[in-house]
């Protein structure tokens, strides 16, 4: 007597109802192809119509990085712990811009993105994940800018690193797990309000001012040192500058507040934007 049943094995499987944990890594893994080609997308097609292409990696952190020396460091003569204030300003530069393009652009996905998301299926968290990569490309093309400065001024004795330079990589990585965690949340907010989008950008650059980018920590007046502190982003700078320069104060322990934070963050942002993704369409 012969089965009748037939047992088919799927290579992709699309279900309308899922967990709000459901990240769905082992699809993630199956698109990585899809994943490679937008960050190659992202990296290479921002400046190719462009006159000095590339060369704008090292322009914009430069150029800003002067612009803070001159009015921040000269004008209104901010300390910076004793630095060199050209290294001072580049260290803060160098962290804040990765954080928040990460931040700003995996806020506006849904939007950015309605076109290709209406029209192929593939897991929606690929596109976040897109920028937190290519976003970190441009962080290591700037990073190495920043250690060229960084070596000229222990030629000359002006600075002093330490070890702890070898905790970079997991200081990067608790950056880009806040950036992500919260732009998920605001991606989804931005998704049904668009006008919010100028708000987040407003948002950023005030948020820049309690994050010790253009002062250092030692800086802040006691009655606002509470607040501040609660900026999970203050320990991260903290360690920029300890770690290459020298300067201030910072201990491992400090980075527990920021880790716990990624986690919770990142949870609520994948959370939000499992929940969003499945109606997004429908309002963007």
């Amino acid at each position: 007597m012969k089965n009748n049943s037939i047992t088919e094995d799927w290579d992709l499987v699309i279900k309308g109802h899922t967990s709000l944990f459901d990240v769905r890594l082992n699809e993630i893994w199956h698109y990585r192809d899809l994943l490679f080609l937008f960050v190659k997308r992202d990296f290479v097609t921002v400046y190719k119509q462009t006159i000095l292409g590339p060369l704008w990696f090292f322009i914009q952190p430069l150029l800003t990085t002067i612009t803070f020396t001159i009015i921040f460091g000269n004008i209104a003569q901010l300390s910076t712990d004793g630095a060199p204030k050209i290294i001072f300003y580049m260290a803060g530069i160098t962290l804040w811009s990765y954080f928040s393009n990460c931040l700003t652009s995996v806020a506006g996905v849904f939007t950015a993105n309605a076109s290709i998301f209406g029209k192929v299926y593939f897991p929606r968290l690929i596109m976040p994940l897109t920028v937190v990569i290519s976003n970190l490309m441009k962080f290591g093309v700037q990073f190495l800018m920043f250690l060229c400065f960084v070596f000229y001024f222990v030629a000359k004795g002006q600075i002093q690193p330490s070890l702890y330079i070898l905790l970079l990589p997991f200081i990067i990585l608790l950056m880009a797990l806040i950036a992500l965690g919260l732009g998920l949340v605001l991606t989804a907010m931005t998704a049904k309000y668009k006008d919010l989008s100028q708000l987040i950008t407003f948002g950023i650059q005030l948020f820049m001012y309690i994050t010790p980018v253009i002062y250092p920590s030692s800086s802040i007046p006691s009655d606002y040192k509470w607040l501040v502190t609660l900026n999970p982003l203050v320990a991260l700078f903290d360690f920029m500058r300890f770690a290459f320069i020298g300067i201030g104060h910072f201990s491992v322990w400090s980075l527990v507040y920021p880790s716990l934070f990624a986690v919770v963050i990142l949870t609520i942002g994948i959370v939000v934007f499992n929940k969003s993704q499945k109606t997004f369409i429908d309002t963007v």
